[in-house]
């Protein structure tokens, strides 16, 4: 079968609205019980402070399931199940709303060990004689921060890429390098002293970390659980202040 003209021109006027029923057809037949809550996490955010504190949101919402979906993407709310999103980037998303939850500051952590080898880490320009653990879509953090202290490196100068944050860490505690990353997701590896900060250095993101969801949707009694949970537990670590971990 093939559209008349007079079908196209038709079609594309309705199309939006179609495509907007369709997404409300497959949330209502997908998701009847509205204390359940599809959420797209950020991989390291989900595993580094996310996971972690699913116990605490269980206590205080007994009768809301979380439905956890790790990823990088951009989340299409109207072409999806997906409820909400927490992503790094900027506050602008097409059609969603979007609230801030905090900064990303980027600190050096290494394994205690790198303190104490042949070429000690003790100060900021030890970090030339370091393997240096890149992140792949993050591959000029590192040179940012090295430029600002005055230290020049090629990109294939004593260093491994990893795809993601998570493995990026895990490679820094069995001690194969130094990482940088949001101080925010290593808090319980340098508690424990897995981890360690060897000096003050930090490089300022100009990403942050947001929560997302649909423009204009009404929240489910889920949704909203979820949401006040998280800025008030982000509104605590803000007034806490981090402890030092040099």
């Amino acid at each position: 079968m093939v559209l008349t003209a007079a079908g196209e021109k038709y079609l594309a006027s309705v199309e939006h609205a179609l495509d907007e029923i369709e997404a409300a057809t497959r949330r209502l037949m997908a998701r009847p019980n509205v204390s359940a809550v599809n959420i797209d996490v950020a991989p390291a955010f989900l595993t580094r402070w996310l996971v972690p504190r699913i116990s605490e949101f269980k206590e205080q919402h007994p009768d809301v399931e979380l439905r956890l979906h790790a990823t990088n993407s951009k989340t299409d709310f109207v072409h999806s199940d997906t409820d909400m999103a927490i992503y790094q980037g900027s506050s602008e998303r097409k059609n969603a709303e979007s609230v801030f939850l905090r900064g990303v500051s980027m600190v050096v952590v290494c394994s205690p060990q790198l303190l104490e080898q042949e070429n000690p880490l003790e100060k900021p320009h030890d970090l030339q004689h370091q393997c240096l653990l890149h992140v792949s879509t993050r591959g000029q953090d590192w040179y940012e921060l090295l430029d600002g202290i005055g230290i020049h490196r090629s990109s294939t100068e004593n260093s491994l890429t990893f795809s993601s944050t998570a493995l990026a860490i895990s490679a820094a505690i069995e001690g194969l390098g130094v990482a940088l990353t949001d101080r925010g997701l290593v808090e319980r590896e340098l508690r424990y002293g897995l981890l360690v900060i060897p000096f003050d250095l930090k490089l300022e993101s100009e990403r942050a970390f947001y929560l997302s969801y649909q423009k204009r949707r009404r929240m489910t009694h889920g949704m909203k659980a979820f949401h006040d949970w998280i800025v008030e537990q982000m509104k605590l670590e803000r007034e806490a202040p981090l402890e030092a971990a040099v």
